[in-house]
């Protein structure tokens, strides 16, 4: 039986100001967790949530419900970037990378299931809390993580590697975001289990 802990498909998300900057020592005050030394700032953790609201409420007809389903976005969105920088860390220990060319390729496949980039947006925000401009991000993350399952022939063995490396980076949370599980490599209650199957880049699940 598969450990499940909560990877989630849904992308690596980025800002248009890093995600983590320099920390010298414990948390700081706007600091949202440290992560192998480095800060998530309460401020890029906010970018990445207005991003999804400002979508949100774009949305002509289904902006209050898209709002209303999403309560926890500030957690899940932590949960993401913190997730994203395990990701990294255990992709780099095993020699696994992802050029622009293979993350566009994945987008545009994305693209031509979807059959707009309309309803591509549409369907990764409602379905994953992903605002347009995280959808690269989110593309990198995924082929990041399929290729991190490939290298190891197993999931079981790559969510063991991608655990250690979580405990390499002695992750800490501001304690207003919740509790780090260490052991499921997940932030307080979130449920997402980490993917039990690949996502073929010819086959995307938009916003999966």
């Amino acid at each position: 039986m598969h450990r499940r802990t909560a990877l989630s498909v849904s992308a690596a998300l980025l800002v248009a100001a890093p995600l983590l900057s320099a920390c010298s020592g414990g948390a700081r005050p706007g600091t949202a967790a440290v992560v192998g030394g480095e800060r998530i700032t309460t401020s890029a953790l906010q970018a990445q949530v207005v991003a999804v609201r400002d979508a949100q409420n774009r949305a002509e007809g289904s902006a209050a419900q898209l709002i209303q389903s999403s309560p926890g976005l500030e957690r899940v969105k932590l949960n993401k970037m913190i997730q994203t920088a395990v990701l990294e860390r255990a992709a780099k220990d095993a020699g696994v990378t992802v050029s622009p060319r293979e993350v566009g390729e994945f987008r545009q496949a994305q693209l031509e299931k979807a059959g707009s980039s309309e309803r591509l947006e549409a369907s990764a925000l409602e379905q994953a809390q992903l605002a347009p401009a995280q959808l690269e991000a989110d593309a990198r993350f995924k082929l990041l993580r399929d290729k991190l399952f490939e290298h190891y022939g197993s999931q079981d063995k790559a969510l063991e590697r991608l655990a250690a490396a979580a405990k390499e980076l002695h992750i800490k949370v501001n304690p207003r975001y919740g509790v780090w599980d260490a052991q499921q490599i997940v932030l307080g209650d979130q449920a997402t289990p980490w993917i039990t199957q690949r996502t073929r880049p010819e086959q995307p699940a938009a916003g999966a």
